[in-house]
C-alpha cells in the first residue's frame, strides 16, 4: 500500500510539472507618435527547456520579418527626442542587465533583448512561436516587448540596433 502511494504521488508531480511552469499573457497593441493605440493581439510567454517559448497571436502587422525586443521600461509611451513625439520611446533601449553594449541577437553575446525574429503572414497576422534561449519569463517583468517596422540584422551595422526601424507595437508586461 505505501508503494502504490509513493508512486502514486510522483505520477502526479511528473504530470503535473509541465503546468507549474511560469507561463504570463502580455496584451500587444499598436502604437504611433500620439500614444498606444488599439490592442492588436497578445503574446502568450511560458518557461521551456529550451528556453523562454514566445507564441504571438498578433493581428494588424505589415506582412515580413520583423525586429522583436524584450525593452528595458514597462512604457509603451512616445517620448521627445530632436523635438519630436517618437512612438514606444518610452520604453528605453534593449534590455541589457549585464551592460555587454552589442547587439548579437538571440544566440550571441550581447544583450539579452533580443528575441528571434517576429515573422508575420502575408494576411499580417503572426502565429509562429520562437524560443529564446536566454531568458525566462521573471526576466520580462516590469519590462516592455516591442515590435519593430522592419527586418533585425542582429549587428550595430550598417546601422545601430539591427536596423529594425520605428517601433510600430508594444505590449507592457507587469512588475508583478
Amino acid at each position: 500500500m505505501g508503494r502504490t502511494l509513493v508512486f502514486a504521488a510522483l505520477g502526479l508531480m511528473i504530470a503535473s510539472g509541465p503546468a507549474l511552469a511560469a507561463e504570463l499573457v502580455i496584451p500587444v497593441s499598436a502604437i504611433d507618435a500620439s500614444g498606444v493605440g488599439a490592442i492588436i493581439g497578445s503574446l502568450k510567454v511560458k518557461d521551456g527547456k529550451g528556453g523562454m517559448m514566445v507564441t504571438p497571436r498578433l493581428a494588424g502587422l505589415t506582412p515580413g520579418p520583423h525586429g522583436f525586443h524584450i525593452h528595458e521600461n514597462p512604457s509603451c509611451q512616445p517620448k521627445e527626442q530632436d523635438g519630436k513625439p517618437v512612438p514606444g520611446l518610452s520604453a528605453g533601449g534593449h534590455y541589457d542587465p549585464a551592460k555587454a553594449g552589442k547587439h548579437e541577437g538571440p544566440w550571441g553575446h550581447g544583450h539579452l533583448g533580443d528575441l528571434p525574429a517576429l515573422a508575420v503572414n502575408g494576411d499580417g497576422t503572426a502565429t509562429d512561436p520562437v524560443v529564446v534561449p536566454k531568458l525566462k519569463v521573471a526576466d520580462l517583468k516590469g519590462r516592455a516587448v516591442v515590435i519593430h517596422a522592419g527586418a533585425d540584422n542582429y549587428a550595430d551595422q550598417p546601422k545601430p540596433l539591427g536596423g529594425g526601424g520605428g517601433r510600430v507595437a508594444c505590449g507592457v508586461v507587469p512588475a508583478k
